[in-house]
């Protein structure tokens, strides 16, 4: 921002990329806080700060995951209108139908409110284990409904399938291995059924992404051309080619490149319109899921970006079918995707509360030593006072200094080891110490950072704040720790203000992996930091983290047994006053039900509590009024939020640094 300009909310969209990655369902009102658009029409937006006060009121207890069940629909509409307009731009004659794989967020409200979206446009499930099937077979109100099954299968899962399709279900099973085809066909010989099926083949197109390995010759799933034939010649000499319905692939959850899906796409396709010259009675082609959303990244520089649109990805499919077929004199098949993380990605919202902020404590501007300090005190101040006159410095001048900031500072350390330092006096050359580092930290931000020594290009991510906040990493971010995905995050208030802090977020768990660790930020750039603001007195500060709506909330580890987090389901109803209504609270994991997960049962747990004060009261070391309470007061924990119960104040500040209706 330059020096003539006034910060405002377009500053703060620019700042934390909400172009990018929003899709259009979320911006920045004229209060500073963020708010939902569930249609895209900014004028009848959700205030999110208004819903987290809401249900803070309720007494709601925190980290808070909102669903915007809204955002599921539009997510919805958006997909069947993409792939309607790319159908009647070619003049594609197949249909279009999406499955929804349960894996991407299988919570049951999740799962029924996409079906309920859905049902106009013949939406499907797809479910890739046993548990899955289970789960989805009582969903399918419409004999129509299709429900793909993925993923290897035993014999009890095929018992179910034959099971659906016995019930006039529309239960198609995709083979992943020929021996699983075997197993199939013996089954539903046995049960008199002439048993449909589809077949995931092994492309030789590798995915983009983090998730290459999905598809290609790498991949796990998937039956290879040479065992395809097998399965097609033996359906031809029996005369079955009708049962063969479905033709399947898939490059990963997430494809960062459009021209590998219209590669894969074509591929599938040439296999496609051999197979119907043959007279198989292939009926779906199913591109799988890797329709991508932009978590922030640019395609040049993150794979967790994408290259192309949702209306190009339509187009992409659509025309590449089209073409292939048309060349060959084939039919269009009907298209079928499973697009799972586009849809529901967007919808949820984690609010988390800062509950303290630290920097590294500075020697104020206007510090002076004292006659008694020690030589070294004296050394670095004089040191900090040369910065202030040079202000023109060069880097090697400036790596110079920092060398003898440093080496003041080891001996200082060596010093104090031996005996010979008071801690106050360690204490003064610490925050002289970090003074200079922040002088030379200043300067050399003009640098492009390639062109910087390392020590000099390291010393910047040493002074950027930590930020306590109650959540766990492990439990509701765990794709950032394991593979390095990043999620937009962004405070919810005071955008109308600009943030002058820089953060990393750390969590409540004793692990120092249990931070956020990268960010994105202007330029589309990987950034260390989130900027924020300085926290008020008293002011509870919270962040949203966004498009937590796909595997976030499945995926979660009980990392110090932190457990779910409470969430709220809301819906936008312009009769109310605040535009909102909670349809729905599930409340979090409870201490008690942690312990007994891990087979600490609470019970035992109080009769052995009970135990250990019943021997002090004997033992004449409490008063049996002392031992009673102490016994109350451990039973009340077991009902108590995993997390963090922050006080009525806001955070602490270190460092002198300034920068329908609820059912619940």
């Amino acid at each position: 921002m330059g020096p003539e300009e006034v910060w405002s909310t377009a500053h703060a969209e620019e700042l934390y990329l909400l172009s990018a990655w929003s899709d259009g369902f979320f911006s920045v009102n004229a209060q500073g806080h963020v708010q939902v658009d569930p249609t895209k029409d900014r004028s009848a937006g959700i205030d999110i700060a208004s819903v987290v006060n809401h249900l803070e009121r309720k007494g709601i207890s925190f980290p808070l995951l909102i669903r915007f069940q809204d955002v599921l629909k539009g997510r919805i509409e958006q997909l069947y209108e993409a792939f309607r307009l790319a159908k009647e731009d070619v003049g594609f004659d197949g249909s279009y139908t999406a499955v929804y794989p349960i894996k991407v967020n299988q919570l049951h409200e999740v799962v029924e409110e996409i079906l309920d979206a859905g049902r106009p446009h013949g939406l499907g499930l797809e479910c890739g284990s046993k548990a899955e099937l289970i789960a989805a077979l009582p969903l399918l109100e419409d004999d129509d409904t299709l429900l793909i099954c993925n993923g290897y299968k035993d014999r009890s899962m095929l018992d179910l399938i034959l099971s659906g399709q016995q019930m006039g279900k529309s239960v198609l099973p995709v083979i992943e291995k020929l021996d699983e085809f075997e197993a199939y066909d013996l089954q539903a010989q046995a049960m008199r059924l002439s048993a449909p099926f589809g077949v995931r083949l092994r492309l030789t197109t590798a995915g983009a992404g983090k998730w290459a390995d999905s598809g290609g010759d790498l991949s796990k799933f998937g039956i290879s051309v040479p065992e395809l034939l097998r399965v097609v010649e033996l359906l031809e000499e029996r005369g079955e080619q009708d049962r063969f319905r479905l033709l399947h692939f898939h490059l990963g959850s997430q494809i960062s490149d459009i021209r590998t899906l219209k590669k894969a796409v074509r591929e599938i396709t040439q296999v496609y319109v051999q197979l119907k010259r043959r007279g198989l009675g292939i009926r779906f082609l199913d591109v799988g899921g890797g329709l991508g959303i932009n978590y922030g990244g640019t395609y040049a520089s993150h794979d967790d970006a994408i290259n192309y649109s949702l209306g190009e990805y339509a187009n992409a499919i659509v025309a590449t079918v089209k073409e292939v077929c048309d060349s060959e004199g084939v039919g269009h098949p009907d298209l079928i995707s499973e697009s799972g993380r586009a849809l529901t990605a967007h919808h949820s919202v984690l609010i988390i509360n800062s509950v303290g902020l630290y920097s590294k404590e500075e020697a104020p501007e206007d510090f002076l030593p004292v006659e008694n300090n020690h030589r070294l005190v004296f050394d670095l101040h004089a040191l900090r006072e040369w910065l202030r006159e040079e202000p023109h410095m060069g880097l090697s001048q400036l790596l110079e200094a920092y060398h003898d900031a440093a080496g003041k500072r080891a001996e200082a350390d060596s010093l104090f080891s031996l005996g010979y330092l008071p801690l106050e006096e360690k204490a003064a050359i610490e925050r002289l110490y970090w003074a200079i580092c922040r002088q030379i930290n200043d300067r050399v931000q003009a640098w492009d950072s390639d062109a910087l020594p390392p020590e000099l290009d390291r010393l910047d991510s040493h002074l950027i704040d930590q930020c306590l906040c109650d959540f766990s990493v492990f439990q509701s971010l765990l794709d950032h720790w394991a593979i390095g995905q990043r999620f937009p995050i962004i405070p919810i208030q005071r955008l109308d203000e600009e943030p002058t802090r820089r953060a990393v977020l750390v969590d409540l768990t004793c692990d120092s992996d249990g931070k956020v660790s990268s960010y994105i930020g202007p330029g589309h750039k990987e950034y260390e930091f989130l900027r924020m603001h300085d926290p008020h007195p008293g002011e509870t500060y919270r962040f949203g983290i966004f498009l937590m709506g796909a595997y976030q909330d499945i995926m979660g580890d009980t990392h110090n047994l932190f457990g779910r987090v409470t969430e709220a389901h809301i819906y936008a109803d312009d009769e109310e006053p605040e535009g909102f209504y909670v349809e729905k609270i599930i409340r979090g994991t409870k201490v008690k039900d942690m312990l007994e997960l891990v087979q600490y049962f609470p019970n035992d747990l109080y009769n052995r509590m009970s135990r250990h004060i019943r021997s002090k009261i004997q033992a004449g070391q409490l008063k049996s009024s002392e031992g009673y309470e102490l016994l109350e007061r451990y039973a009340e924990t077991f009902n108590d939020s995993t997390y963090y119960v922050a006080p009525s104040t806001g955070p602490t500040i270190s460092g002198t640094r300034k920068r329908k209706k609820s059912d619940e």
